[in-house]
């Protein structure tokens, strides 16, 4: 446990010192209306990029090179089947169209639609996948199998959704950022719900850290599909749009499965092999056990 307390740590100190850094300076240069906005810096970029750097340093010191080098493979780890990859790209995508049917139910009119083609979504969802390395390495890579080895993956996958979106709190208070207008609670609800699937990919695939950075760059894309509007004052409000509130009941309904196929599943220290009961969910390849 001291290493997580060590990695959650390092990881919240160095982003969150890098992101109010940038947002003071970048405020004073630029008006929030302007095309330079808190969000454009380097320190920004660098505040992402905190988990990874963290857990890299982490398992350095704790494991050496082979370690290092272990944790990294991850990162190009292509796992085979194809369904694999289409649950990555499409589940928010089919939560997000969910979410637009049950609001034509509740008002009797369609949500406002984002309007950007299918190939550019594609297009950028394949650019933006290693990017997100600089949080899966840390989140997924180095966190979650450490969690899972002392609470199983289940409750693992939750308690971490909760830290990585408390993680995200200072783009509340940032003008110009995604996050600026919205409901911290919903959104730590949503995010929470959506740490559950991600984990369960990670376990199905071996730990294949690319297929949780294409999962997080199509949930990052696709949000706009049916976009929640900025529509409070303050962070920590629970009012907040329809689509917010929706899109956290619907990623609740589909997260509970998962919980359930997680229920008794545990990552061992290689993080590529599985102790489970139910022969229902095996990951290809994984090392099975009677727990």
């Amino acid at each position: 446990m001291r290493s997580l307390v060590k990695f959650f740590s390092l990881t919240f100190i160095l982003s969150w010192t890098l992101w109010i850094a940038a947002a003071f300076i970048l405020q004073k240069t630029a008006s929030p209306t302007s095309a330079q906005t808190p969000i454009s810096g380097l320190p920004f970029l660098m505040g992402t990029f905190a988990p990874a750097l963290v857990a890299l340093l982490l398992t350095a010191q704790a494991e050496g090179r082979s370690g290092t080098l272990a944790l990294l493979r991850r990162v190009i780890q292509f796992p085979q089947g194809g369904r694999w990859y289409v649950f990555a790209v499409a589940y928010f995508a089919l939560v997000k169209l969910t979410v637009a049917l049950l609001y034509r139910v509740a008002t009797g009119a369609w949500p406002a639609f984002g309007h950007i083609p299918v190939y550019l979504l594609m297009i950028a969802i394949v650019v933006s996948t290693p990017v997100q390395a600089g949080e899966e390495i840390g989140w997924r890579g180095y966190a979650l199998p450490r969690l899972a080895r002392h609470l199983g993956l289940a409750p693992a996958s939750l308690l971490l959704g909760v830290i990585w979106a408390s993680w995200h709190l200072p783009f509340f208070f940032i003008p110009g950022s995604d996050n600026s207008g919205q409901s911290f609670p919903v959104y730590l609800l949503a995010v929470t719900a959506l740490s559950i699937p991600m984990a369960w990919l990670y376990w199905r695939t071996n730990g294949s850290l690319l297929l949780t950075m294409l999962m997080h760059s199509a949930i990052n894309n696709t949000a706009g599909i049916v976009a929640s509007s900025a529509s409070t004052t303050s962070p920590f409000s629970l009012r907040t749009s329809l689509v917010a509130w929706l899109t956290a009941a619907v990623l609740w309904l589909f997260a509970v499965y998962f919980l359930i196929r997680m229920r008794r599943a545990t990552l061992q220290r290689d993080t590529n092999s599985v102790n489970e009961v139910s022969s229902n969910d095996r990951p290809a390849r994984a090392t099975v056990a009677m727990k």
